[in-house]
């Protein structure tokens, strides 16, 4: 039966569906009339990522019949420019950089353009009640708060942005390049575009931690689901059946054969018409199950194997040995021991996995949201059996990343799919689907001990931390390495045993997530100190500034630090804050003990410090500038998740050619037409692109000297199309290009974690306020302030931006954040911090600037996370007394310790 036509006011537009009444409206603003601004993150009115207006109010489109909504005006973030204060509001997004990623941004601003509609200058108070309903992971909030606010200055224009002078880019405030799109939403995700005539893709995953499996005979299955076009195993790969981030570890399988390891493994997919696809209930499924005792982390070392090759379940060990430590401990004036456990911790990235691959004739085609957009050619070549020249990735926006879209996940099946049945083919991971068949922060069991002498100088420090990798390497080698590396932070440490293990289990593989595993080694480490300050009777702040690195200090791994060592100067920045929330803390609970109230007050610090790119291995990227006919072309393989990297490598190219950011013409990401920049990750991009894009800058400059037969003090324009050097036309008849490669100079470690792991550190140290309520065990934060070292802030705003961010989900790992496999695999009961639960934050940008860097700068993205945890529960500790061992600190763990 045809389904009655309905009746949409659509931004102003009557426009004419025919769907069931019952059908979402998200479904028809995407896929009926192309409005693809509207996103979906969850389907279930948890995230707020398809907020939309009906008749003014903001609603979630995800959970509105259609039906419903004929018959009222419907605005989305495609009509939101109509209004004034519509457009106002979207400039001010941008001049604030209030959109990173950019997933979230459609629903925050139909979700703030309804306040704005009634109170044109609200409060912080009413713009997080506004706000409360749509979830962001990347900006931690604050930079949105502050548009929203603003947003009645750029009414009638507004401020217009500043065009700063050719060489005067880097350092300046510039709104994001690829802003716009995001505001307006247009820019395309994983899930907003295919080729016509596409068929879609339905992973079958295992329900159980650890199982046997035999399929049945399909053909009945087909025969009942005429849209069923085929069912793809192991025996239809290509070429490998397995991928992993390491050369000689490639232990995923893409489809499993005869035994699943864990909880959302992929035993193979269905490729169809979407609806026929829908239609097929698991229980038609031809599989036959026997379900086997999964390896916890409990039994794992000498337990049964979870995969054959490492018998005793031990992936990888990283060591770092430095003196005798147990030697030290024994002598030392002061010493203190410690051990914590941390659970999984969910990326919670509001675009789940989704794109499309299609084959042009002997090459495969894959668009889809990745950070690493080579290393998915690899893998997608290893699993065709294709040379990798017959590859080409076109990664979409990627709707935030953190690490969990390093590993592939969609990308080698739609691959498979798409060069066996000759038809494009897309998919689009449901949000349950999504947590529970993606990579997680390591869970990880760690013990440390410490010692002092009687001047609170630190004599040694011991390590010893499991990380459960899970049923799969991933990044576990990694972890490994990086771990005791950085175990005993930014300080002077004499002797050091410090040993990392990644252990396989039967839970989801843990890979990459902000920090590969040095938060969850920050959180134990910071916490010794805390009490080795107490002893020797040393101010926490002080203690952390006696045993700070500083230039020309040597680190445990025999490295000396001669440039950009921070720490002391973010610490010397914190001081006069330190102090004055202190004795804010003191009056407060002196105040509560005379009125005998039951909250206390407290004040923490944490310090940190991150090696930018890879451990002690070759991290290059290369970068292409082009001038011609055609324009000013920045060819930028880079992947921008949200950081900002396609604006600040833009500001640094810009200022090395000597020409302004507005005379470029963007290339990125696709593997066609840009080099390999290397992954989105390990805070690299502005260091390592960063550098690249200089000497490619630089490179051009030198042709165009060459060319102009000028001096290097010469003053390059574009104007009408025309090259000008001092004044003069230079011909374009023949294109000039300028290639700039860079790899950061490390030495490998050897058996005891001696040599060069980074070419260069991020410091940082952070403050948090907050007080506990003893009965309830809640916190409530009242204030963080962060000081890092950045070596120099290429674009001021985005920095603020990543530090913010990472503050957040620094909350979350040390508050809510905890993956439960088949228990919080969804927005609702996994908790990430929403606007309400992110306090005033105050950064302090130090720039101790890296001689090896762009202008000087380093990396951000991952050293604005490590600190935050730490701090939180050393403000906890300094509240209450109460030190816990299980993170994150829900209310019960916390009235627990209490009671201890």
């Amino acid at each position: 039966m045809t389904s009655p036509a309905l009746l949409l006011q659509v931004n102003g537009e009557t426009r004419r569906v025919l769907v069931p009444g019952q059908t979402r409206l998200s479904t028809v603003l995407r896929d009926e009339l192309g409005l693809t601004g509207t996103k979906i993150g969850c389907d279930a009115g948890d995230c707020g990522a398809c907020t939309v207006q009906i008749d003014g109010v903001q609603a979630c489109a995800c959970l509105v019949p259609v039906a419903q909504a004929a018959g009222h005006a419907v605005t989305t973030v495609e009509g939101l420019a109509a209004t004034p204060m519509g457009a106002a509001l979207q400039r001010a997004f941008l001049h604030h950089g209030a959109a990173q990623c950019g997933i979230c941004t459609p629903g925050m601003l139909m979700a703030a353009s309804e306040l704005l509609a009634a109170e044109a200058r609200p409060e912080e108070a009413a713009v997080a009640a506004a706000l409360g309903g749509v979830l962001c992971r990347c900006t931690g909030y604050r930079k949105i708060v502050e548009a929203v606010c603003d947003a009645h200055r750029f009414l009638g224009g507004g401020p217009e942005p500043r065009a700063p002078w050719a060489g005067c880019a880097v350092g300046e405030r510039l709104p994001r390049a690829d802003g716009p799109a995001k505001v307006t939403g247009t820019d395309r995700f994983g899930a907003d575009a295919a080729p016509d005539g596409a068929l879609w893709l339905r992973a079958v995953r295992s329900p159980y931690p650890r199982a046997r499996f035999a399929f049945g005979d399909w053909a009945p299955l087909l025969a009942r689901h005429p849209g069923l076009a085929r069912v793809l195993t192991a025996a239809d790969v290509p070429g490998r059946n397995g991928f992993g981030i390491y050369p000689d570890i490639k232990d995923q399988p893409v489809f499993a054969e005869g035994e699943v390891r864990y909880r959302g493994d992929c035993l193979c997919a269905l490729v169809g018409d979407r609806a026929a696809l829908e239609a097929i209930r698991t229980e038609e499924l031809p599989i036959a199950w026997t379900q086997l005792a999964p390896v916890t982390l409990e039994d794992a070392l000498g337990g049964e194997p979870v995969q054959p090759r490492w018998p005793d379940n031990v992936l990888t060990t990283g060591r770092v040995v430095s003196g005798d430590a147990e030697a030290a401990l024994r002598t030392s004036r002061h010493s203190a021991a410690i051990e914590i456990e941390t659970g999984f911790v969910e990326h919670a990235y509001i675009e789940p996995e989704a794109g499309w691959a299609r084959r042009v004739g002997d090459r495969i085609e894959v668009f889809a949201c990745t950070q690493a957009p080579y290393m998915d050619l690899e893998e997608v070549a290893g699993v065709l059996g294709l040379p990798q020249a017959a590859v080409r990735i076109i990664p979409s926006a990627c709707g935030g990343g953190f690490g969990g879209k390093l590993d592939v996940s969609i990308q080698p099946m739609l691959a498979i799919a798409a060069w066996l049945l000759h038809r494009p083919v897309r998919a689009v991971l449901p949000r349950g689907e999504s947590m529970a068949s993606s990579t997680k922060r390591h869970p990880a069991r760690i013990a440390a001990r410490a010692g002092c002498d009687a001047a609170g100088r630190l004599t040694s420090f011991a390590f010893e931390g499991l990380y459960e990798t899970g049923a799969y390497a991933s990044w576990g080698p990694t972890v490994a390495g990086r771990v005791p590396v950085h175990a005993m932070g930014p300080y002077r440490v004499p002797a050091v045993a410090a040993r990392a293990r990644a252990i396989f289990t039967n839970n989801p593989p843990a890979g990459a997530f902000r920090g590969f595993g040095v938060p969850q080694a920050a959180i134990a480490q910071e916490a010794l100190w805390d009490r080795l300050a107490d002893a020797a009777g040393l101010d926490r702040l002080e203690f952390r500034a006696l045993n700070a690195l500083r230039a020309g200090d040597g680190t445990a791994t025999g490295q000396r630090l001669e440039h950009s060592v921070g720490l002391v100067e973010c610490l010397d920045a914190l001081r006069p804050r330190w102090r004055a929330l202190r004795a804010a803390a003191a009056a407060a609970n002196a105040q509560a003990d005379a009125e005998g109230g039951r909250r206390r007050h407290g004040v923490g610090i944490g310090c940190m410090w991150y090696g930018i790119g890879n451990t002690g291995m070759s991290n290059p990227s290369t970068m292409r500038l082009t001038l011609g006919p055609d324009g000013l072309v920045f060819h930028n393989g880079a992947v921008d998740i949200g950081q900002g990297s396609t604006t600040a490598l833009l500001q640094i190219a810009a200022d090395a050619l000597g020409l302004p950011v507005a005379a470029f013409r963007l290339v990125l990401g696709d593997t066609d037409l840009t080099a390999d920049a290397g992954k989105t990750s390990a805070s690299r991009q502005t260091f390592v692109s960063g550098r690249a894009a200089a000497e490619a800058g630089q490179a051009l400059r030198q042709a165009i000297l060459l060319r102009a037969n000028a001096g290097p003090e010469a003053r390059l324009a574009l104007r009408d199309g025309r090259l000008l050097v001092d004044g003069r036309p230079v011909g374009l008849e023949t294109p000039l290009e300028g290639i700039g490669r860079f790899d950061p100079p490390t030495r490998p470690l050897d058996a005891d974690g001696q040599g060069i792991p980074y070419a260069t550190y991020g410091f940082a140290a952070q403050l948090a306020a907050l007080s506990v309520d003893l009965d309830l065990g809640t916190v409530h934060l009242q204030r963080i302030v962060a000081a890092h070292d950045v070596g120099r802030a290429i674009n001021p705003t985005l920095v603020e931006g990543q530090i913010q961010g990472g503050i957040a989900q620094g909350i979350g790992l040390a508050l809510m954040e905890e993956y439960l496999p088949g228990r919080t695999e969804n927005l609702h009961d996994y908790l990430i911090p929403t606007i309400g639960d992110v306090p005033e934050i105050e950064c302090l940008l130090i720039e101790a600037r890296e001689p090896l860097g762009p202008f000087g700068a380093k990396g951000i993205g991952e050293p604005a996370l490590v600190a935050t945890a730490p701090a939180i529960l050393s403000a906890i500790r300094d509240a209450t007394g109460a030190s816990l061992t299980r993170i994150p600190a829900l209310p019960h763990r916390i009235l627990e310790a209490l009671h201890r």
